[in-house]
């Protein structure tokens, strides 16, 4: 190590050698995977203290449906004033009582058993919300892969429009083409520099709308081998979320509880009543029993009934025809699956290298005289088009893969836990 006279050198050095190791340390860092992406989305989420607060509220709705009628208490006061032998205050009566309504029919069972069913809702719904929020990420971390894909293709389109150019430029310089060709040639870079400038602008975009779902500044690194990825398409889907079935087999558990309540709600409800009585005129005391309970002559809740019924029809209906569905989706998009990555495998297989060999020979023979710089454009023009459509089946590809993790519920894992949300 060298010696320094002063201390201010000595620090300089330290501070750029500290500097030159953690500049490595900062590009090893790992990519943006998707777990990764879907973990701080859901961490971020702002709808998650509503969630709680609505499981709060159902649960205090469970309790308070189980509490019983409150009694009352009362005061009567009988022959207080009149005429002829009431005129005086010496024959009044008065009465308190005691009187109670009782639930019958398993009203108070019934209220608990439907509010108890919005507790279990309130959660299940709240996992199919943030399966839903996972779906909208994936599919904004797809779009962020491919548009630094569309980066790359565009960069390759430009290097390849400026080795022609160049080609063109010493042709055109020793007379062998015309001025025009190399006025084409400057076109087509020129093209090539502003598609690369759409595409990183794009891709920009895409990085901060991904950012967004956790208010980040895009500021990370995605690993472009993970867009050549088809395994998935050999992969077994699996069945429809649980999730997604549970919510519905909630929905017909409380449309059948809300069936018993209004059934038990059919049954009139007794009301007993006990006091003692006060006789003024002889001071004696009496005691006083009575109840009544209401008619059901005109009011027997029929039509709530029927009502509850055709609603637990329907929820049954949505139950069975909700999985059928679901199933029919995940059957179709596992076949998308298989043709996009049998396309994108025959295109990378079969098109690009035959693509490639094509520009190859033309230039060659561009070169040698034998080709026009139109066939150069065209040779060119071939290959992006290929690998642009390779892109677009593999964008296609993860489009699906994302559909069908929502529809079976892959990432239902990574759905965070709380005290409340459970």
């Amino acid at each position: 190590m060298p010696h320094f006279v002063h201390g201010r050198a000595t620090r300089s050095w330290l501070l750029a050698s500290a500097f030159a190791v953690a500049l490595p340390l900062a590009a090893q860092a790992e990519p943006l995977g998707l777990p990764q992406a879907l973990a701080r989305a859901a961490q971020s989420d702002p709808t998650r203290p509503a969630v709680e607060a609505r499981l709060k509220a159902a649960d205090a709705g469970a309790r308070q449906a189980s509490v019983r009628q409150n009694p009352v208490v009362g005061v009567e006061l009988e022959d207080l004033t009149g005429t002829g032998p009431y005129s005086m205050i010496d024959r009044a009566q008065a009465t308190v009582y005691y009187q109670q309504s009782l639930d019958r029919g398993g009203k108070r069972q019934a209220r608990t058993a439907l509010a108890r069913t919005e507790i279990d809702l309130v959660r299940l719904r709240y996992q199919v919300q943030v399966l839903d929020l996972f779906q909208a990420v994936e599919l904004a971390w797809v779009e962020a892969l491919v548009a630094e894909a569309q980066v790359r293709l565009a960069r390759t389109r430009l290097d390849i429009a400026q080795r022609a150019q160049g080609e063109v430029d010493r042709r055109v310089k020793v007379a062998r083409d015309p001025l025009f060709a190399g006025a084409r040639a400057d076109t087509q870079v020129a093209e090539a520099r502003i598609a690369l400038s759409q595409a990183q602008m794009a891709a920009d975009t895409a990085r901060r709308n991904l950012a967004s779902h956790w208010d980040g500044d895009g500021d990370f690194d995605l690993d472009p081998a993970v867009l050549d990825d088809t395994a998935a398409a050999e992969q077994v889907a699996g069945e429809a979320s649980e999730a997604d079935l549970a919510v519905l087999d909630a929905e017909r558990q409380a449309a059948t509880a809300r069936v018993r309540l209004e059934q038990s709600k059919a049954v009139q409800d007794p009301t007993w009543r006990a006091g003692l009585r006060y006789l003024n005129e002889g001071r004696d005391m009496a005691v006083l029993v009575g109840g009544s309970i209401p008619l059901a002559r005109h009011d027997t809740n029929r039509g709530a009934i029927e009502r509850a019924q055709a609603e637990r029809t329907a929820a049954d209906v949505d139950l069975l025809s909700g999985k059928v569905l679901r199933e029919r989706k995940i059957a179709r998009l596992q076949a998308g699956l298989a043709a996009r990555a049998s396309e994108a495998r025959r295109i990378e297989a079969e098109v690009l290298p035959a693509a490639e060999r094509t520009v190859a020979l033309v230039r060659e023979g561009f070169n040698r005289g034998g080709f026009s710089y139109l066939d150069v454009i065209e040779a060119q023009k071939v290959l992006i088009d290929a690998r642009s459509r390779r892109l677009d089946a593999l964008k296609a590809f993860y489009t699906d893969r994302a559909l069908l993790a929502r529809l079976t519920g892959r990432h239902a894992a990574l759905i965070p836990a709380s005290e409340t949300v459970r």
